[in-house]
């Protein structure tokens, strides 16, 4: 089974920093490319970034310049480090494989931004 531990949401100031981690079993982690999604109730979820097997990265136009996205393959973990945190950036964040025609995904971290 593919398995991730999602850990490293809060409650966070505007301007504040947080980083989420996404440790994943049951893949050989360093084969795929692994996405940050955001969720907000009633609200799409949205892909916020995107690393491949090889480390090219893609972002969200809303988040580009403030997270980045990183992995460390002998962990078998995906991080998202966000900056700079805004009241909008408040949602469940959710890590994300495709492995052939399934999708995986974590249990999701929260992340509230408010003073």
């Amino acid at each position: 089974q593919v398995q991730f531990v999602e850990s490293g949401g809060g409650l966070v100031q505007p301007g504040g920093s947080l980083r989420l981690s996404c440790e994943a079993s049951g893949i050989i982690f360093s084969s795929y490319t692994m996405d940050w999604y955001r969720q907000v109730p009633e609200k799409q979820r949205d892909l916020v970034a995107t690393i491949s097997s090889g480390g090219s990265t893609n972002y969200a136009a809303s988040v580009k310049g403030r997270f980045t996205i990183s992995r460390d393959n002998a962990k078998n973990t995906v991080y998202l480090q966000m900056n700079s945190l805004k009241p909008e950036d408040t949602a469940v964040y959710l890590c994300h494989v495709e492995v052939g025609f399934r999708n995986y995904w974590g249990q999701g971290t929260e992340v509230t931004v408010s003073s």
